[in-house]
């Protein structure tokens, strides 16, 4: 393999003459065999690194900083990588030492590289356009870096909260589908009143819609950004005018409203935002996991438990026992959000362990709620393809349950109160008869009017009450 030599501080390497990372990156490699998923599995945290570059550099040649053709060839470069050019480049763990320092230095080695190619130069020729002096200018890691991790989740929080809203529009659709399948619902997993099917689907839609508005508030406050702050937030090695111009090009670039942090010593080792919307996160991987719980119950038997609705089939569900399927992608989805909370608590400590000015676990919190995403919007993927569009409904066997409740008693507290019909449901539980047949006997009501009051559209909704 033909390889180049490159320095840093700790001496010299030998890299890979066709890489554009370089011999910062390299190390990293070496010292972060981590958790085994690189910088390249999140190809949009890439995109945001290489905006935030892009922006510096602009902002650097508005400053006289850096010349036309520099910025020409950076500009070039950050744009192939934004165009997902380039992301294989990114082979640094996602957990690492160093605050982000081998985050920050593997965007630059590879922007400096491809700029290089761009002018007409060799990689690794860094006295023409190099990472530190000419990508890295008026940056530091503590601020290029977070503002990166920042744009990065804007961006993976969009196509989070398209994920859901797919999802939400399935089990919507299920409710429509089911809006007439009567069945029993339930509390404390004891029968209580009857529902629709579809009502319950529709409960579950409602459910999750509320976590858009809560992804996107939360996902609101990585908006604020330190840019400019340089090391500590004092901004040294930068120019007055540098931070407001910076914002300027990074909101056109992004499209983003973007603003810089009221207090740049304040905001760099704030990791409050990553708090938040990490909360966020968990919040909708429990409510699905609930969902699926329910899920479960609601198909479980099928001779045996609740039977009401069919998952589809997705595999044979034992090696020993012929003919068993089990709900294997509620059963995933629950595995996720398990890992979701996990992944919160991360965030939590990581966060608390901050020191005066800068947070130096910031890789694992990124870390964390990249992987909470992927993972939600993989398990959400999954659940709407591969379970929710196929459901269907036991109707006759739902109905028949309802009719054979000593819930539906309750349908007729309003017009017999409360003593005569818990009488009439203690009897029904004692003897295994139907307090359809237990009312009649006693003569407590006529068939017509217990009819009237037991009709399905009047247990699913409020009703004016019925007198004896």
């Amino acid at each position: 393999m033909k390889t180049r030599t490159e320095h840093d501080l700790l001496g010299y390497k030998e890299v890979p003459s066709e890489a554009y990372y370089g011999i910062q990156t390299l190390r990293a490699v070496e010292n972060f065999d981590i958790c085994g998923v690189k910088l390249s599995a999140y190809p949009k945290y890439i995109k945001a690194l290489a905006m935030v570059k892009w922006a510096a550099s602009k902002a650097n040649n508005e400053l006289g900083l850096l010349n036309d053709d520099l910025n020409d060839a950076i500009t070039k470069a950050c744009e192939e990588i934004i165009d997902g050019k380039l992301t294989e480049e990114f082979p640094v763990d996602m957990i690492q030492g160093g605050a982000g320092t081998s985050t920050n230095m593997n965007a630059n080695e590879v922007i400096a590289n491809r700029a290089l190619e761009i002018l007409g130069y060799e990689k690794g020729d860094y006295d023409h356009c190099h990472p530190n002096n000419h990508v890295n200018l008026s940056q530091s890691t503590n601020d290029a870096y977070p503002t990166g991790i920042k744009v990065g989740l804007i961006l993976k929080n969009e196509a989070l909260v398209e994920n859901l809203k797919e999802l939400i529009a399935s089990f919507r659709a299920k409710g429509e589908e089911f809006n007439d399948v009567l069945k029993m619902g339930r509390t404390q997993l004891q029968d209580a009143v009857p529902m629709t099917l579809g009502q319950e689907f529709e409960a579950w839609a409602v459910n999750l819609e509320e976590e858009i508005e809560r992804l996107n508030q939360n996902a609101r406050l990585f908006l604020e950004v330190n840019m400019g702050a340089t090391a500590i937030g004092t901004g040294i090695n930068s120019e007055p005018d540098y931070p407001e111009k910076c914002i300027k090009h990074l909101r056109d670039i992004t499209k983003m409203d973007i603003v810089l942090a009221g207090n740049l010593i304040e905001a760099t080792p704030d990791t409050g935002s990553y708090v938040m919307y990490s909360s966020a996160v968990k919040r909708l991987a429990i409510k699905l996991s609930k969902i699926c719980n329910d899920l479960r119950l609601l198909s479980s038997g099928p001779r045996c438990g609740f039977n009401e609705i069919n998952l589809p089939k997705m595999q044979p569900g034992s090696s020993i026992m012929p003919g068993k399927v089990n709900p294997v992608i509620p059963e995933v989805v629950n595995q996720i959000a398990y890992k979701v909370i996990g992944n919160d608590l991360t965030v939590s400590f990581a966060a608390e362990a901050g020191q005066l000015q800068l947070n130096v676990m910031e890789p694992v919190m990124v870390r964390s709620i990249f992987e909470s995403m992927e993972m939600l919007e993989n398990g959400m993927s999954t659940l709407k393809d591969r379970c929710i569009d196929g459901i269907t409904a036991n109707v006759e066997h739902c109905k028949e349950m309802v009719l054979n409740s000593i819930g539906i008693v309750t349908a007729v507290n309003p017009t017999l109160g409360y003593e005569a019909s818990s009488r009439i449901a203690k009897r029904a539980l004692a003897e295994n008869r139907s307090v359809y047949d237990l009312i009649l006997e006693e003569g407590l009501l006529t068939k017509e009017k217990l009819d009237e009051i037991l009709a399905p559209e009047r247990m699913i909704k409020p009703q004016k009450f019925i007198k004896a």
